[in-house]
């Protein structure tokens, strides 16, 4: 319960700031000046497709709260048995950060219009990405090859159960950026309003993503014990 409210409370703030952002929360009626100038620093409506990601990402969320507080729950169960990290995790989560720099990259420049930074962005991201998949493939056999199986003990089940679940959001995503790279190859469509969009979506998903791996991973590892516990001591 501990982990979810605290989840809640960090895309609540999140929202706060987004919608603050997009001047969806200001008051037109107090605005000062005249009319020409209210009309000439309107912003143009912000695409369906935004919020629609926002969405599926706080459904996406709720389920990786849930999921990480039954992690957390059960680990005190005397069957419970510690499973060791592979090393390859960390290579793994730096191949994660560096699609989000790239597609971060791609980003700045699909708003400069350049089109071989875009390309040159995306394809950095998509093979940082594969990289990754291959690298949580490849993690597994390690722990499989040393004999930690699926069914061995609940702590082998929630690790293959988090992995494998956040490595099919990846796949999606995977998709879809690969989509958007195929329509990066015309000549002058960088600068396209419906590509800068799905690139946007692409990082903001990227990161997002990011952020919950790194918030797994702190509970593979047990870097995130202590600010579980700190939690506690504050809602209780």
């Amino acid at each position: 319960m501990t982990v979810i409210l605290v989840f809640l409370a960090g895309v609540a703030a999140i929202i706060i700031w987004w919608l603050s952002g997009q001047r969806l929360m200001s008051r037109p009626w107090a605005e000062i000046g005249t009319l020409d100038d209210i009309q000439g620093a309107a912003r143009p409506p912000i695409p369906v497709a935004k919020f629609g990601l926002g969405i599926f990402l706080a459904v996406v969320g709720a389920l990786f709260s849930l999921l990480a507080s039954a992690y957390l729950s059960r680990m005190s169960g005397s069957d419970w048995w510690a499973i060791p990290i592979p090393r390859l995790l960390w290579a793994n989560t730096v191949m994660l950060i560096g699609s989000c720099a790239a597609l971060q990259w791609a980003v700045v420049e699909a708003r400069r219009g350049a089109e071989e930074g875009v390309r040159l962005g995306l394809d950095v991201a998509l093979a940082t990405t594969v990289l990754f998949l291959a690298g949580q493939i490849v993690a597994w056999l390690q722990l499989v090859a040393a004999g930690y199986l699926l069914i061995d003990n609940p702590a082998n089940s929630f690790f293959y159960m988090l992995t494998g679940l956040h490595g099919l959001h990846i796949v999606g995503g995977l998709a879809v950026l690969a989509r958007t790279r195929v329509r990066s190859r015309g000549a002058g469509t960088a600068a396209s309003a419906r590509l800068r969009l799905g690139i946007e979506l692409c990082a903001t998903y990227w990161h997002f993503m990011l952020v919950v791996w790194l918030l797994l991973f702190a509970l593979f590892t047990g870097v995130g014990n202590d600010f579980v516990d700190l939690c506690r001591q504050l809602v209780s």
